[in-house]
């Protein structure tokens, strides 16, 4: 019996493994460029609201960084996997459990993946993989 499927990708365990590096060196650099970019805009509204040209450098660095983000997200996204929640670092990657989707769950300070939840369960329903 086939079921409906929402991705077209899923990832076995070792595959999914495999990521992780990737996974938390992009989501680190998202938090980061985060930070900058919103400390960037503060700054602009202030300089904006004084009346100053926001033209320059300044501008371009905040586009960058914004590219950047964008650029790391779209790896997410190529990827079929979702932050669920940047701060924490919780992400969900597409997996089978025999016929059904589920979601392999890890969040940042784990040292491996060891979690899995059904689609819609979320991060209460986790499971020992």
């Amino acid at each position: 019996m086939n079921l409906p499927r929402r991705f077209k990708r899923h990832y076995t365990l070792a595959e999914a493994s495999e990521l992780l590096p990737n996974l938390r060196r992009w989501l680190g650099e998202i938090r980061q460029l985060q930070q900058v970019v919103e400390r960037g805009s503060g700054r602009n509204s202030e300089l904006f609201a004084e009346g100053r040209d926001l033209g320059g450098e300044r501008i371009n660095d905040q586009l960058r960084n914004l590219a950047r983000m964008r650029d790391l997200l779209g790896q997410f996204q190529a990827l079929e996997i979702q932050i669920k929640d940047l701060s924490r670092g919780l992400i969900d990657i597409p997996a089978l459990r025999g016929e059904r989707e589920i979601f392999l769950c890890w969040q940042e300070g784990e040292t491996e993946l060891s979690y899995w939840h059904e689609l819609e369960s979320g991060f209460a329903g986790r499971q020992r993989v």
